[in-house]
């Protein structure tokens, strides 16, 4: 049996119609995934670092130094100041250091450093619980237009002139590192030749003292003459 089919003023019919089942309709489309939100990386914690004053009483024996600076070097410290000097004590020096500590546990290194056997005793120092003081000696241009007013900058921060020249002046000015600092800032319109800062020293307050002989470890033992 044959099936005509027969045009309509709309057009063609669809199969389906044709056969009497259902016109099929247009394919769903596929909603495309929503984009996902773009997440950023946390910043990382900003690092904060620490200084630290260490006063260290250490055997006055060659190499000690270099051992003590050997070792912050291995940890990963950074000295920003290191003074050495005698004690009332003739056997014995007094290191004050200053460290800066970035997220680094400062105990790590004393600890270590308490090990080294010509390492007699370590104090940290609390800036407000001791006297911290610098040494600065700078030479500044001053010819006879401005050392009027270069003298009377030494007089306001409580220097003294150390040598006089046609054209400069050296001043020597001890205090904190902040009151070097202000001194140096006001000084540099006149013209800074050349200048040397000091590490810092440092005592505790007080009538106390780290260098009493019942406090300090007992040294150890030279090995007997063969």
């Amino acid at each position: 049996m044959s099936v005509s089919t027969t045009s309509t003023a709309s057009g063609s019919r669809a199969p389906g119609a044709l056969l009497g089942g259902p016109v099929p309709g247009p394919p769903p489309r596929s909603t495309p995934p929503a984009p996902s939100p773009l997440v950023r990386p946390a910043p990382p914690a900003a690092s904060r670092t620490t200084r630290h004053t260490l006063s260290v009483l250490v055997e006055d024996k060659p190499g000690v130094l270099a051992r003590v600076a050997a070792l912050f070097s291995r940890r990963g410290f950074n000295i920003e100041s290191l003074a050495v000097g005698p004690t009332e004590h003739p056997a014995v020096s007094r290191m004050t250091i200053v460290v800066a500590v970035e997220d680094l546990p400062l105990e790590q290194v004393t600890k270590q450093l308490n090990k080294l056997i010509n390492v007699l005793k370590i104090v940290e120092l609390d800036p407000d619980a001791s006297v911290q003081r610098e040494l600065l000696l700078i030479k500044v241009k001053a010819d006879q237009a401005v050392r009027s007013h270069v003298l009377e900058t030494v007089q306001l921060f409580r220097a003294k002139v150390v040598d006089v020249a046609a054209d400069a002046v050296t001043v020597e000015a001890t205090g904190t590192r902040e009151k070097l600092a202000a001194l140096v800032r006001v000084l540099e319109p006149y013209g800074i030749r050349e200048m040397v800062q000091s590490g810092m020293v440092a005592l505790s307050r007080g009538s106390r003292s780290m260098t009493g002989a019942e406090r300090l470890r007992p040294a150890a033992p030279r090995p007997a003459d063969s």
